[in-house]
């Protein structure tokens, strides 16, 4: 295999990319190929499904502006493809006097960033949502929605199809010899090569030269979701967030469907895929990841430990629950009874500096580029950030 350009992975990024690359470079060959033997198994098809709108993020970051204008894009595929969007937006709400001046902050960021947001007074919310408490005042995003994740990925992967992009399921990236990529089914040549495998984009960066001084930390992200009927919730309910890391905090989540899920949770992980107690345990990861999460113990400029600490204590669905509760009447333990999919959230980590990345990372030359930090919301991002890896590669080979 020689083609023009290869990616690694086909998750909703590398998906995106391939399909931006072979827009731009009509006569060449696109390949993506995916460890996996289908589409989205990985954070792509197990992440919350929102549309983020891009108001949590300081205007001069990479994120704000993808965020933006990924939230319209994305919309604006959905419909065109007929994909289900559920546009009920997203209440911010203040679980106490304290939040209100981090309101503000996050009013003035949607300023700034040219995303709609209305402040309204609590009885303005409990308009929107009946249900919600919030102490004096909440904010309202208009333009926040969710999709079926799944949904989304398996037509981005139908219309790369169509485009020419060749995308090659069940081949794994095993190393670099030289400029040969080594796969379990062969060896691959390309012109140029686009890294984005996400939990593993560290690993496979640093065959390459780059990372030195990032690695990957996983999360376990789960949700409970509710046994209420469709419609128990009117829109999405989330507490005001510490603006310190990028979690959001546990909150509700009105999914494509209109059914009610809760979380997620921010676990750290032991090892890159454990989405059960044992799946895919890899014993070199397991040290590599330990070692580090007792560095950050020790030392971390966002307090690891409290964060680790209280993480774990959301693998109770009493605390889960009692979390939500805070947000909204009528929440009791015996209606989240069942947890979705796990997911791994791929949050990279400044280890010289010991805190993690709030925003996108990529490194690369002539011959490759990396995509290191992909972190959310990059599913709602994954269209303009494509454009910006792409304008990153012309110029690397130019």
């Amino acid at each position: 295999m020689t083609p023009d350009f290869l990616i690694i992975g086909g998750g909703i990024i590398g998906i995106s990319i391939a399909r931006e690359l072979k827009k731009r470079h009509a006569d060449s060959t696109v390949t993506v190929i995916e460890k996996e033997q289908s589409c989205a198994l990985h954070a792509s098809g197990r992440n919350s499904g929102v549309l983020h709108a891009g108001f949590y993020y300081t205007a001069d970051s990479l994120k704000a502006r993808f965020t933006r204008d990924g939230n319209h894009e994305l919309t604006q595929y959905c419909e065109e493809r007929e994909i289900p969007i559920n546009k009920c937006g997203k209440l911010v709400v203040a679980q106490s006097e304290s939040d209100h001046a981090f309101m503000d902050e996050l009013l003035e960021r949607g300023r700034r960033n040219g995303v709609e947001l209305n402040s309204i007074t609590a009885q303005e919310a409990r308009e929107i949502e009946p249900r919600v408490k919030t102490q004096d005042r909440a904010i309202f995003s208009p333009t926040t929605s969710s999709v079926d994740p799944l949904n989304v990925m398996q037509s981005l992967e139908r219309d790369a199809r169509r485009e020419g992009v060749e995308i090659r399921y069940g081949v794994s990236y095993l190393g670099r010899q030289d400029k040969e990529i080594v796969t379990n089914v062969g060896r691959i040549n390309p012109g140029y090569l686009v890294n984005a495998a996400g939990l593993y984009a560290d690993q496979v960066a640093r065959g390459f030269g780059f990372s030195a001084k990032y690695r990957i930390l996983p999360f376990k992200g789960l949700y409970l979701y509710s046994n209420e009927q469709t419609g128990a919730f009117r829109t999405n309910i989330y507490p005001v967030p510490d603006l310190r890391n990028p979690f959001l905090g546990v909150h509700f989540t009105v999914t494509a469907d209109g059914h009610t899920k809760i979380g997620p949770t921010a676990i750290p992980a032991l090892w890159r895929e454990q989405y059960r107690v044992y799946e895919n345990f890899r014993l070199g990861e397991f040290i590599d990841i330990v070692r580090r999460q007792i560095g950050l113990f020790a030392h971390s400029n966002f307090d690891f430990k409290k964060l680790a600490l209280e993480e774990v204590r959301k693998y109770s669905r009493a605390r889960m629950v009692s979390l939500a509760a805070a947000l909204a009447t009528g929440v009791k333990k015996e209606n989240y009874r069942e947890w979705g999919r796990p997911g791994m959230r791929a949050q990279l980590v400044n280890v010289k500096e010991r805190r993690l990345e709030m925003d996108f990372v990529i490194e690369g030359d002539n011959r490759s580029m990396h995509v290191l930090n992909a972190v959310s919301p990059g599913f709602t991002c994954c269209l303009p950030f494509a454009r910006y890896v792409c304008d990153a590669v012309s110029k690397n080979l130019d």
